[in-house]
């Protein structure tokens, strides 16, 4: 199998080179089509969907992963499956005879609640972070935390003494894409993720 997936940011990217060979069976190629934004993504979507359909194989599969960004999450999601349905794609939440093409992801709210989502591969990855900090009121739901998840973790990590020049979201995806463990990850969009991809 070969799974495509369409990201708005190289942080997302950056995440899932170090985390999909944990998630996707041995065997399984990817590739990573990288927009300029979130807004440039969903410009296009469609026409990329449409691109794909005129020449998917049957062992392709399509991710189409996004952040929340504190939206509507219903309202986005059915923006993704519309983009699919249109050009006759069939989608986990609306396969074709038990088969689909298309998964639809969203990221609430933003990537980096999925690094919040597991606090011991945040403080291995960065020991000064401290290790109670998932306890404490406003983190304890990486998916639900207000102001934002990013900038939730840049205060984490700058007051544990780390990028105090700003955080560099790329580096920091990268690590944790090889720390992250699916299994212990609180973050329930997380979740939902690992389970879309284990049904591909």
């Amino acid at each position: 199998m070969h799974v495509e997936f369409l990201l708005e940011e190289p942080s997302a990217e950056a995440f899932l080179q170090g985390i999909l060979p944990k998630l996707l069976p041995d065997g399984t190629t990817w590739n990573f089509i990288v927009f300029q934004g979130k807004s440039d993504l969903l410009a296009n979507l469609e026409s990329r969907l449409k691109a794909y359909k005129k020449w998917i194989p049957a062992d392709y599969r399509l991710v189409v992963l996004v952040d929340e960004d504190r939206e509507d999450c219903s309202q986005l999601k059915a923006r993704l499956e519309t983009a699919a349905s249109n050009v006759g794609l069939a989608t986990k939440s609306k396969p074709s005879g038990g088969a689909f093409f298309v998964l639809n992801r969203i990221a609430v709210e933003e990537l980096e609640a999925w690094f919040l989502g597991d606090a011991a591969a945040l403080c291995a990855a960065y020991p000064g972070v401290p290790s109670t900090f998932h306890k404490r009121a406003g983190l304890r739901d990486p998916d639900a935390i207000q102001g934002g998840t990013w900038e939730a973790l840049e205060r984490l990590l700058q007051k544990a003494g780390y990028f105090n020049a700003g955080v560099p979201k790329i580096e920091v995806a990268r690590e944790m894409g090889t720390r992250v463990e699916p299994a212990q990850n609180r973050s329930v969009s997380f979740g939902h993720f690992v389970l879309g991809l284990a049904a591909l």
